[in-house]
């Protein structure tokens, strides 16, 4: 058994399959697992650049959620966020936004922990059978964003192409800013309404809980779409964008750019993955009505438990 991608949907695939006695292989194109809960390493910290927090509401991933709590590796980050727009700044309550000290990719990293993975080794192509690069497989999980999918699958599988090709997305920037001291004002999120670039700025140090200097700017679709053949030089409005926004009194040392093609699904609340007779199945929160963290660990969770059903040993 085959799953590609190393996102959360992915490794909660791989560790169902795992745990039920199925073989399983877990690949991923790039060099560490994470997917969207992606963290990079910014003057000799971690930064979160994609999933900016994640709620829980699901008994199973709460308890989840407390495993890595009691370890250390996730904490209460707020129920508070602000929010900017055209009648100025307000303040909103909501669920609790829970954060990772050490990077949100560091609570996919536990969770792959024992998975057989294999990073930097991308699907070039899924075939009937289903076949994996001319490799055949008891059954093949793409846990990625269905347009990526839609490109690996052979239109002979028709179920999963279907699926993965009528997948909408829409994309982001990320932008990370580190200035040489915290001089804003008091906040731990902001959404930003009807603003021609921002939709979302957090406090990466407050998030992270070591008061670092950091924000972290998130960009609404139509900007992002159209900086995707060079995010980087999207940078100077990001930054003239925060400032403004925020009022603050200087520039960022550093601005670091990450460019998401595919960041957050058009919600479809038919099921939480894609399985049919081909043997192929589909994962991630695209298969929710609100798409997020917890919907893609429920996703590949259930898609596991599904395959394992198909899969596991007998007799």
């Amino acid at each position: 058994m085959l799953v590609a991608g190393a996102g959360i949907a992915g490794v909660a695939c791989a560790g169902e399959l795992l745990r039920a006695g199925v073989p399983v292989e877990l690949r991923d194109r790039a060099r560490v697992p994470g997917g969207r809960l992606a963290s990079r390493r910014l003057d000799g910290r971690p930064v979160d650049l994609g999933a900016a927090y994640f709620t829980v509401d699901d008994p199973d991933f709460a308890a989840l959620v407390e495993r890595w709590r009691a370890a250390g590796l996730a904490r209460e980050w707020t129920d508070t966020f602000d929010v900017y727009g055209p009648d100025g700044r307000r303040t909103v309550t909501g669920p609790v936004r829970w954060a990772a000290p050490g990077g949100l990719r560091s609570l996919v990293t536990d969770l792959a922990d024992g998975l057989p993975l294999t990073v930097e080794r991308p699907v070039r192509a899924v075939r009937p059978g289903p076949t994996v690069d001319a490799t055949p497989y008891a059954g093949v999980a793409l846990a990625m964003p269905g347009p990526q999918a839609a490109g690996l699958l052979d239109p002979a599988l028709a179920g999963p192409a279907r699926v993965a090709a009528a997948q909408r997305w829409s994309p982001v920037l990320a932008v990370a800013l580190r200035f040489p001291a915290r001089r804003w004002p008091d906040f731990h999120g902001a959404f930003v309404n009807e603003h021609p670039v921002l939709a979302l700025v957090c406090d990466d140090g407050d998030r992270r809980g070591d008061d670092a200097p950091v924000l972290v700017a998130h960009t609404t679709a139509e900007f992002a779409a159209g900086h995707l053949a060079a995010p980087e030089a999207a940078g100077p409005a990001v930054v003239s964008a925060t400032v403004a926004l925020l009022g603050l009194p200087e520039p960022p040392e550093t601005v670091y750019v990450h460019r998401w093609s595919f960041a957050k699904p058009a919600p479809a609340p038919d099921g939480t993955y894609h399985l049919d007779d081909s043997g192929v199945g589909l994962a991630g929160d695209a298969f929710a009505d609100r798409p997020r963290v917890q919907s893609a660990w429920r996703s590949g969770r259930d898609l596991g438990r599904a395959l394992a059903a198909r899969l596991r040993p007998t007799g």
